[in-house]
């Protein structure tokens, strides 16, 4: 259960920056740099096994304790990991649903310099920037979640 909680406040942390920092930062400038950077930052995600490791982990070490949990006869805490568990499945699915086809929607723009439309940033700028959101949100609530078991996990077993 600690390992899920760490797992998720990572996700959590990586998306909490996104919103207040990164996109902020990039909706100030132009529509070329945000195709750009976006692009950079996608690629950089995509690449790394440590983050596919962590993002994909959060979820079946969250699930696993959860039966552990319930099979060590904590329904409680077993019902506290479950939602976070849930939470954070819904954070999976909007991933594959809504983030990552606008981010190939986005590799697949063609030579930046020589781009004319730039619709995808303005759904960049809306869409994708609301889903973040809520996945921060989402991933927030697991966190407390896990956190709220964690601390019933260890009075069920320092009695």
């Amino acid at each position: 259960m600690t390992v899920a909680t760490v797992l998720v406040g990572l996700m959590a942390g990586l998306f909490f920056a996104f919103d207040v920092s990164v996109m902020p930062g990039l909706a100030a400038g132009d529509e070329r740099t945000y195709v750009t950077a976006m692009r950079a930052f996608n690629a950089a995600i995509d690449g790394n096994p440590l983050f596919g490791m962590a993002f994909v982990l959060a979820l079946l070490v969250a699930v696993g304790s959860a039966v552990l949990e319930f099979r060590a006869g904590r329904r409680t805490t077993a019902l506290w990991v479950g939602a976070a568990a849930a939470a954070y499945l819904v954070v999976l699915v909007m991933t594959f649903a809504v983030n990552i086809p606008l981010n190939n929607e986005l590799a697949r723009g063609g030579d930046v310099a020589q781009m004319t439309d730039f619709a995808i940033v303005e759904r960049f700028k809306s869409t994708w920037v609301a889903t973040n959101i809520v996945r921060t949100v989402l991933c927030t609530a697991a966190l407390f979640a896990l956190a709220r078991a964690l601390v019933l996990h260890g009075r069920a077993t320092t009695r």
